[in-house]
């Protein structure tokens, strides 16, 4: 089974001129030569890649692992809410509306030093 970690590192070695040995979980992403920019074009390729949609709050993504670990809460976080509407329907608990979901763009990067993700 692949893991999001694997499925993120290849899209890192599709996208970037990295080495595998390269992509570890506590690899700098500013270290692979992935500056704020780039962990935008990530993001927009991991949104489509898992098909996620991004918050609009500001994350910190300092390395790979982050990037697996955000990736992951936000897959669970899609599942918590459609077993939600899944028992809504079906009369357990009152059904609402999904937020719409936030353009990537209103990302913003995180200054060095900002907490990182649990």
């Amino acid at each position: 089974m692949t893991t999001t970690f694997d499925r993120l590192c290849a899209i890192l070695a599709r996208d970037y001129p990295l080495q595998p040995a390269q992509l570890t979980p506590d690899a700098p992403l500013e270290s692979l030569g992935i500056d704020s920019l780039g962990v935008a074009e990530l993001l927009f390729n991991v949104e489509d890649a898992f098909g996620i949609a991004l918050p609009a709050q500001p994350v910190a993504l300092q390395t790979v692992g982050d990037v697996a670990r955000f990736i992951d809460s936000l897959i669970a976080a899609r599942a918590g809410a459609a077993a939600g509407q899944a028992q809504g329907q079906t009369g357990g608990q009152e059904e609402t509306p999904d937020a719409p979901a936030q353009p990537l763009a209103a990302l913003a990067p995180v200054p060095a030093g900002a907490a990182a993700l649990p």
